[in-house]
């Protein structure tokens, strides 16, 4: 068992931090300042122009689409190799971005080099990567529990050389950017068929179809995430060619699970970054502060709590790297309970890791001032974007108990 990354990765990693620390840190303030100002205009969905010099940035510094593996898109790298990296630009609110490694473009590329024609690819996928045109996608409806995705009631059906879609989704993150020019819709094809996990489908949707509305944005703990957001989407006799639909009729949950492996992944090891951030940040201003007579950095609670935020990071990124190895060697498939156990492990270590920090820093840590606030908003998020925690772990016990149903 090797505990080190390659020299190739970490090679990366020096480089990538170097970016990071050079570029994107100082970046984040001008960011916000930009937003703000769109905010003030009445239009926040429009690109911060600092992102697009720092993607310009990133593309000459060769530190673009890091992501895909096994694919000629990429940079050749497992996912092993990728996870490490994904939590560096984790340490920023915007870190992912300027490499185009942000979600859910990762996601639906990942999904176009898998599942897409070539024509597919060449009309979306080639334009994604470039990072030129964004993407959304739409699963989750208002009117369902869609933590059980056999529950969704979008209807796509066949109609001559076209198919016809409707029903409303919600959740749909960057729909709300004006650079995002198609979504990935899942919703049911095949209604009847005996097979609950073969009546979803999966369909291209390019955004200025007739019948796509953008209802409103949603926020998240009060924050819009601008530019892309997060969107309530209808979708009203939206007709789309055939040839737009993934790997064929009934295909949707294939697509599902080929597509949730490698984001897991990538979100996992970014709120690991995150979490890192907010130690630090701890650390440093326990060593600066004084309360009764001492440094807070001398008081017990605090040093429990530096303690056993190092304790949680370092057990949660051991569980990512692990899970990122099974998947480059036994396939996702294989490593579903890995990937399951992660989902609930890292994102629930990074809310915590971050409360503390929030404690540490008093009034200001639920103002904008330290960045804790967001950082708590979006990783709380996170146990619901990637699924509640309550249906991995029902999928965690369920293989386990498999384990020993042949001998009870």
């Amino acid at each position: 068992m090797d505990f080190e990354h390659s020299p190739k990765v970490k090679a990366l990693q020096q480089r990538l931090a170097a970016f990071m620390d050079e570029h994107v840190l100082p970046a984040e303030a001008r960011f916000e300042a930009e937003m703000d100002a769109h905010r003030a205009s009445g239009n926040p969905w429009q690109p911060a122009p600092v992102m697009e010099q720092l993607k310009a940035q990133a593309r000459a510094a060769g530190l673009w689409n890091l992501f895909l593996p096994e694919s000629k898109y990429g940079a050749g790298l497992s996912n092993l190799e990728y996870a490490p990296l994904c939590e560096i630009m984790g340490r920023s609110p915007i870190g992912a971005e300027p490499f185009n490694c942000s979600a859910p473009d990762t996601g639906n590329m990942e999904t176009l080099v898998r599942y897409a024609t070539p024509e597919q690819q060449k009309q979306w996928l080639l334009p994604l990567l470039d990072g030129t045109i964004r993407s959304a996608f739409a699963m989750t409806e208002p009117d369902v529990a869609s933590s059980d995705a056999t529950n969704i009631q979008s209807r796509i059906e066949r109609d001559g050389d076209h198919y016809v879609i409707n029903g409303r989704k919600w959740w749909t993150s960057g729909a709300n950017d004006p650079r995002c020019r198609v979504l990935i819709f899942m919703g049911q094809s095949t209604p009847d068929h005996p097979d609950v996990h073969r009546r979803q489908s999966m369909i291209l949707v390019p955004m200025d179809t007739p019948g796509v509305k953008v209802l409103r944005h949603l926020p998240v703990f009060g924050y819009d995430d601008a530019p892309h957001g997060h969107a309530e989407v209808l979708f009203e006799n939206v007709r789309v060619r055939a040839s737009n639909m993934l790997l064929g009729e009934g295909r949707g949950f294939e697509i599902a699970q080929g597509r949730l492996g490698p984001g897991r992944i990538h979100h996992c090891m970014r709120v690991i970054g995150r979490a890192e951030r907010a130690l630090e940040m701890m650390c440093r201003r326990s060593l600066k502060r004084v309360a009764f007579g001492r440094k807070l950095s001398d008081q017990g609670v605090t040093r429990e709590r530096i303690a056993q935020s190092r304790i949680l990071i370092d057990q949660a990124r051991w569980l990512v790297l692990h899970a990122a190895w099974k998947m480059d060697t036994v396939g996702n498939k294989a490593a579903r309970q890995e990937i399951a156990m992660i989902k609930v492990a890292a994102p629930s270590m990074a809310g915590q890791v971050i409360d503390w920090a929030m404690q540490l820093h008093g009034g200001g840590s639920v103002s904008d001032d330290f960045g804790l606030a967001r950082a708590y908003a979006s990783t709380r998020t996170l146990r619901f974007a990637d699924g509640p925690d309550e249906v991995h772990r029902n999928a965690i016990a369920k293989l386990e108990l498999a384990r020993y149903a042949d001998a009870a």
